[in-house]
C-alpha cells in the first residue's frame, strides 16, 4: 500500500510530533534553573552562556551531515536514535555533580536533538503529498512552540515539585520511551503493513558523487539565502529564551521564577499562533516569500524596541514584544517550505541541513555573546540593565542579516500546486 494514502500515516504525525514535543521542551528547560545550576556548581555567567551553547554547537555541526545522511540512507533509523540519545542526555544532566558532566550531557542532548527536524521534514515528505506537506508544516512547527511552552510554566511547576534533578530525570526516561515507540510505529509497523514509499530518491542520490553534490549545493545561491533567512529569525529567539529570558525578568524587573516564566510564555503563544498562521496565510496567497518578508520585517522592530526603551521597554508593551518576536520564530516553518518548493526531494535533506544550520548557529553565538556582555557589566562596569541593552544589539544586527536573507530568495509561486 502507498505510504501518502494510508490513515496509517497520522499514526507516524501524531507519533513523530510528539516526540518533537519533549524534544524541543529540553532545549530550553535548563534556562528555568539558570541560577540554580549558577549557585550549585559555583560558575559565573559566561560558562551558563557556553552550557546552553555547546547544545545548539552540537546540533548546528551535525544539521549538514544529518541532512546527507537522511538524504541517502533515510530518516526512520536517525530518528530514533536521536530520541534515545536526548533522554539519555537528560538523564546524565539530572545525575551530574561536576560541571563537565554537565557539558557531556549537553553534548549527547545536542546530538539526538540535531536528528529530529531534518528527519521530520522528510518523514512528513514520504507520508504526505505536497499540497498536505505545505499545510502540516506549519503544525510541525507549532509543535515545536509547544515543547517551548511545556518548559514554561509546566515544568517550571514540575521543577518546584519534584527538584530539578528528579525532574529532568523523568523527561529523559520518557524520552527513552519514545525512541521505542518511534521503532515500533516507523519500522515494525510499517514492515507488517507494507506500505512503500510514493517517491524513493535512493537510487537517483547514489549516482551523484557526494563531493559533487555538497560542491554544487554549497554554491548555490538560493541555498545561502536560506541559510541567512533562518539564521535572523530563530536563534536570536531560541538563544534569549534559553539561556536569558527568564533570568532577565527576574534581574531586570524584579519578577519571580514563575512569574518570568508566565511572562515569556507571551512569546510563545505568538510562535504557537505564527507557525499555523504563517503556512496558511501562504497557502492562500500562493506566495511564501511576501508573507516571510513580512514577518523578518516585524522580528526586526521589535528587537530593536528594545534598544529604544535602553533594555527596560514599559511591562505592558513587553507583552506585545515577545509576542512579535514569538510570531516571527513560529513562522520560520516557512523556511522550509521554500526548501520543498525550489529543490528537488532527492536534495531537501541536506538544504534544509544547511538551512537549519543558519537558524541554530545564531542560537549557538547569542547566549555566549549575551554571557560576555553581563558578565563585562557585573563586574563593575555599570548595571544589569546597561548589560541587557548592550546585549540586545545581537537580536538587532542577526534579524538584519535574516531580512536581507528573505529578500534574496527566488521564489516559484505554488498557488495551482498547493490548492
Amino acid at each position: 500500500m502507498d505510504k501518502q494514502n494510508s490513515r496509517f500515516r497520522w499514526v507516524v504525525f501524531a507519533t513523530v510530533l510528539f516526540t518533537y514535543l519533549l524534544m524541543a521542551s529540553q532545549r530550553t528547560a535548563p534556562g528555568l534553573i539558570t541560577d540554580q545550576v549558577m549557585r550549585d556548581f559555583q560558575v559565573n555567567a559566561a560558562t551558563i552562556g557556553l552550557l546552553t551553547s555547546i547544545q545548539f554547537l552540537v546540533y548546528t555541526g551535525l544539521q549538514i551531515p544529518m541532512g546527507m545522511l537522511a538524504d541517502r540512507y533515510g530518516p526512520n533509523f536517525f530518528l530514533i536514535v536521536g530520541a534515545i540519545l536526548t533522554g539519555i542526555g537528560t538523564i546524565l544532566y539530572s545525575l551530574g555533580t561536576h560541571e563537565f558532566v554537565l557539558f557531556f550531557a549537553r553534548i549527547l542532548t545536542g546530538t539526538g536533538d540535531a536528528t529530529i527536524w531534518v528527519n521530520m521534514v522528510l518523514i512528513l515528505g514520504q507520508w504526505f503529498n505536497r499540497k498536505e506537506f505545505v499545510r502540516l508544516i506549519g503544525l510541525a512547527g507549532m509543535t515545536g512552540s509547544l515543547g517551548f511552552l511545556l518548559a514554561t510554566v509546566p515544568f517550571s511547576a514540575w521543577i518546584s515539585f519534584l527538584g530539578w534533578r528528579a525532574a529532568f530525570f523523568s523527561a529523559g526516561l520518557l524520552l527513552c520511551l519514545c525512541g521505542l515507540l518511534l521503532y515500533l510505529v516507523l519500522l515494525k509497523k510499517t514492515k507488517q503493513l507494507s506500505l512503500t514509499d510514493t517517491v524513493s530518491a535512493k537510487n537517483e542520490i547514489s549516482r551523484e558523487n557526494t563531493l559533487t553534490l555538497v560542491r554544487r549545493i554549497f554554491s548555490n545561491r538560493q541555498v545561502w539565502a536560506l541559510f541567512c533567512c533562518h539564521f535572523g529569525v530563530v536563534g536570536a529567539y531560541v538563544g534569549f529564551i534559553g539561556s536569558w529570558a527568564v533570568p532577565y525578568g527576574m534581574m531586570v524587573y524584579d519578577m519571580t521564577r514563575s512569574d518570568a516564566s508566565q511572562f515569556i510564555m507571551v512569546g510563545l503563544m505568538g510562535a504557537l499562533i505564527g507557525a499555523p498562521l504563517a503556512s496558511w496565510i501562504s497557502s492562500r496567497l500562493g506566495t511564501i516569500k511576501r508573507p516571510y518578508v513580512l514577518v523578518h520585517i516585524l522580528t526586526l522592530l521589535g528587537w530593536i524596541s528594545f534598544l529604544f526603551f535602553h533594555g527596560i521597554p514599559p511591562v505592558f508593551m513587553l507583552y506585545l514584544l515577545f509576542f512579535i518576536i514569538g510570531f516571527g520564530f513560529g513562522a520560520s516553518a516557512l523556511t522550509f517550505a521554500l526548501v520543498r518548493q525550489t529543490f528537488p526531494i532527492n536534495e531537501a535533506g541536506i538544504v534544509s541541513g544547511v538551512a537549519n544550520t543558519g537558524g541554530f548557529l545564531s542560537a549557538v553565538l547569542l547566549p555566549c555573546i549575551f554571557g560576555f556582555v553581563l558578565d563585562h557589566f557585573q563586574s563593575g562596569l555599570g548595571n544589569v540593565g546597561d548589560g541587557y541593552y548592550y546585549g540586545f544589539v545581537t537580536p538587532v544586527v542577526f534579524s538584519i542579516i535574516g531580512l536581507m536573507g528573505i529578500i534574496f530568495i527566488r521564489e516559484k509561486r505554488l498557488v495551482r500546486e498547493i490548492e
